[in-house]
């Protein structure tokens, strides 16, 4: 009997979201949380047992982004304290007297830098919108969340966009940026003010204009002060997980405008990761190409076959083609490759050229990127009329 795309894509978020309840949420919980001194770990290996590593503060973040989403996927623990738990810990231990968030501090909570990166700052404003849900806390934390948004936009360039924080810091990076367009659009569904709307509106029109090529329609990764192209190969950087990710936010905030043009170009991003980013003969999304879809990178990480899951759903959602129907479901298997371990709930994370995973511990940044998806496909699916087994 011929099963539809969309039913072949459903039995796979089944699977997924059964790997998520039953196996990661509790692992990453027991073993990827430090029930002593408190906070995340870096990474478990593959035995499933903490690596000792200093603690970068992009991980606790998306950790927390993590277990607040847990409940609406089915898991039963104990998220809602986990969250408060690893937030509280997080905000003694990260931010600073003057409201930006360090880079990095021991297992004990001791600062090691204290210096301020973009990338983290978006991570922080994520997590307090997600928090802000999960623990009906938006009274707190926006405030929070209000005054690091306001320091952010005062470092903005007069080219627009947001520069990395430290002074006359080259390339650019259109990275950062897509984070926190990603934040400002938590904030806007948790209920935030207009301002996280203007934000999230000012990172998309930057997008478009310069982040995007006119010819091509691919997003290019490092730029120069005036967000041209940076100079020599870094100019030249295209990576198909970044298209698949871009797609699925320009996608959501084309709709949540009516910006044909956002959905036009998160189309195009998504054909362009899927026509010169996927590898055929190992299924999945490599790392790297350059500016003429030449292949730069062969090896494939993890995180990029999440956001080809991501962009394919929506997709799905919003053009109601079943050819993305068929990609997502391709993503899944891709996805599947990478857990598959000795240990239910870890995942490799680099999948070399030749087809074999490299053997280290699982970092625990790729969390934050498999439960989004999962989350996107289990919300698609159920809103195209297949609800989980009960």
């Amino acid at each position: 009997m011929f099963a539809s795309p969309l039913y072949e894509a459903a039995r796979r978020r089944d699977a997924l979201v059964t790997w998520a309840v039953e196996y990661a949420f509790p692992l990453w919980w027991d073993a990827g949380y430090d029930h002593a001194r408190d906070g995340f770990h870096e990474k478990l290996d593959k035995a499933g047992q903490p690596v000792d590593l200093p603690r970068r503060a992009r991980v606790q973040p998306r950790q927390i982004y993590a277990y607040a989403t847990a409940p609406a996927l089915g898991w039963e623990g104990p998220a809602g304290s986990i969250v408060h738990r690893a937030l509280d810990a997080y905000l003694a231990r990260y931010r600073r007297e003057d409201g930006l968030f360090r880079t990095l501090v021991a297992a004990d909570g001791g600062v090691l830098d204290d210096s301020t990166d973009l990338y983290d700052q978006a991570f922080a404003l994520f997590a307090l919108a997600h928090a802000s849900r999960a623990l009906n806390k938006r009274a707190e934390l926006e405030p929070m969340a209000t005054a690091l948004r306001v320091m952010l936009i005062g470092r903005c360039g007069r080219q627009g966009g947001f520069a990395l924080l430290a002074p006359d810091a080259l390339p650019l990076q259109s990275n950062p940026n897509m984070h926190l367009l990603e934040a400002s659009l938590a904030w806007e569904e948790a209920g935030g003010d207009i301002r996280w709307t203007a934000m999230a509106d000012g990172i998309a029109e930057l997008a478009l204009a310069r982040f995007i090529d006119p010819v091509t329609g691919a997003l290019r990764e490092f730029f120069d002060a005036g967000w041209h192209p940076a100079a020599g190969e870094a100019g030249r950087i295209v990576e198909p997980g970044h298209q698949f990710e871009w797609a699925w936010l320009l996608l959501r905030w084309g709709r949540a405008r009516d910006r044909t043009d956002g959905t036009r170009a998160g189309l195009r991003l998504l054909e362009i990761g899927e026509t010169h980013g996927v590898d055929p003969a190992r299924g999945v999304a490599f790392n790297s190409l350059l500016d003429d879809f030449s292949i730069h990178d062969h090896t494939a990480r993890l995180w990029p076959q999440t956001e080809r899951l991501k962009a394919a759903l929506l997709a799905a959602e919003i053009t109601g083609e079943e050819q993305y129907w068929t990609q997502a479901a391709k993503a899944a298997d891709g996805l599947s490759l990478y857990l598959n371990t000795p240990v239910k709930g870890l995942w490799w994370d680099r999948l070399s050229p030749d087809g074999t995973f490299v053997d280290e511990p699982a970092p625990a940044s790729s969390f934050y990127h498999i439960i989004c998806a999962i989350a996107e496909f289990d919300r698609v699916v159920t809103e195209a009329g297949i609800k989980r087994p009960a």
